[in-house]
């Protein structure tokens, strides 16, 4: 008699999904004996654009020190651009993602190149003795065209206004060319017009960067570019929603995080919220 073969051993072993850039599954993070994250799973592909909300202290800024490698879970898993967190060498990873933080220090006496150059190395100043190539000069005169800083390419860091600061980091975070960028509540602190100019720079940024996925954490609906594809409602560290923006940012579900009856309003594909009574 011939010996039954398992079918389960001919079955093919299924690729890995390339167009994943972030996936979060089951994670819990602990630190000083509190849950800051607790059962967080999602999952980020290229070419979407992800806004993270929640209530002060919902885990926000925690997760997105995760996606940006400077954080590890407690339990559970996170896959960040195809490699396990714990088994791979961020800093073979870190490259390769864009993080903006308004907590990012800056020599004041920096040109807004200089400062954007530093995206290359990913430090502070620029590296003494190192040259820079005409190729990433280039690609410095690209992003800051693109964040709207063609003209204020030699102005000093101290003379810029606090949109321009926000537009020049975003363009120093683009210039390794990454395939996630993460935004840290860019627009805070700006007025209406720093906003505007910051919002309408985000959105042709995304269009001309076809495969660039990003994440943007903001309190404020108002702050959410028009090209936002998805969402992510955070409270208490638990996941509330995610998922397509159309299907998370409705006033029951933002009601329901903020623990505050929201009406979300959508005019010209941006986003506004007020209290209802």
């Amino acid at each position: 008699m011939l010996p039954v073969r398992s079918w389960r051993m001919a079955l093919p072993i299924s690729p890995p999904d390339l167009d994943i850039v972030f996936q979060a599954s089951g994670v819990d993070l602990v630190r000083d004996s509190q849950l800051l994250l607790d059962e967080v799973s999602v999952t980020i592909r290229a070419g979407e654009h992800w806004a993270l909300l929640g209530p002060n202290g919902a885990g926000k800024s925690t997760l997105l020190q995760i996606m940006a490698t400077y954080s590890y879970p407690t339990r559970g898993n996170v896959d960040v651009l195809g490699h396990r967190l714990g088994r791979v060498n961020v800093f073979t990873l870190r490259p390769r993602i864009g993080h903006v933080s308004p907590h990012h220090r800056v020599d004041p006496r920096r040109t807004v190149r200089e400062v954007v150059l530093t995206g290359v190395t990913g430090t502070i100043q620029l590296v003494q003795r190192r040259d820079v190539s005409a190729a990433e000069l280039a690609r410095a005169s690209e992003v800051m065209e693109v964040m709207g800083l063609a003209g204020r390419a030699d102005a000093a860091w101290q003379v810029l206004s606090q949109g321009e600061r926000s537009r020049a980091l975003i363009a120093r975070g683009l210039m390794a060319q990454p395939q996630l960028l993460l935004l840290d509540e860019p627009a805070a602190g700006l007025d209406v017009a720093g906003r505007e100019q910051l919002l309408g720079s985000l959105d042709e940024l995304r269009q001309r960067e076809a495969g660039l996925a990003t994440v943007l954490v903001t309190h404020h609906l108002e702050e959410l570019p028009a090209s936002t594809t998805h969402a992510l409602l955070l409270r208490g560290g638990r996941l509330m929603a995610a998922g397509a923006v159309g299907d998370v940012l409705t006033s029951e579900l933002a009601s329901a995080c903020f623990d505050h009856p929201i009406a979300i309003t959508r005019q010209a594909g941006r986003w506004a919220a007020i209290t209802v009574h």
